[in-house]
């Protein structure tokens, strides 16, 4: 079966519900953002280094972070298996690329929040 060859046995609902999921709390993480900059219209660096400092921003922070991650490698699986099909060894170059890309992004978040 092809579609068990392409996706390792999976069924497109469980990249579907990553897709919403993660969408979900980048929403919520984005409108708490917008809300703290709305809210807070004379911010100083005292108080936005004070809200990435606690350790609840941190662990809300590094989630969207991982959604971010899981979200942009749900996409680029699916483009690179939808338009480099011709090619196997491009699209593993490409999977491959993405995937150093967004674990380095991960890891350099996670030190950039955990160094506040």
């Amino acid at each position: 079966m092809v579609s068990s060859v392409t996706n390792f046995g999976r069924n497109g609902l469980y990249d579907w519900v990553i897709q919403r999921l993660s969408a979900v709390i980048l929403a919520v993480y984005t409108l708490f953002l917008v809300g703290f900059v709305i809210a807070t219209p004379d911010m100083t660096y005292a108080q936005w280094h004070g809200l990435f400092s606690q350790t609840w921003m941190k662990v809300f922070s590094i989630a969207s972070l991982i959604s971010i991650c899981a979200h942009a490698w749900v996409g680029m699986w699916t483009i690179s298996t939808d338009y480099l099909t011709k090619s196997a060894v491009l699209r593993f170059a490409f999977q491959l690329v993405c995937a150093v890309f967004l674990f380095t992004y991960l890891v350099w978040g996670i030190d950039i929040l955990w160094g506040v």
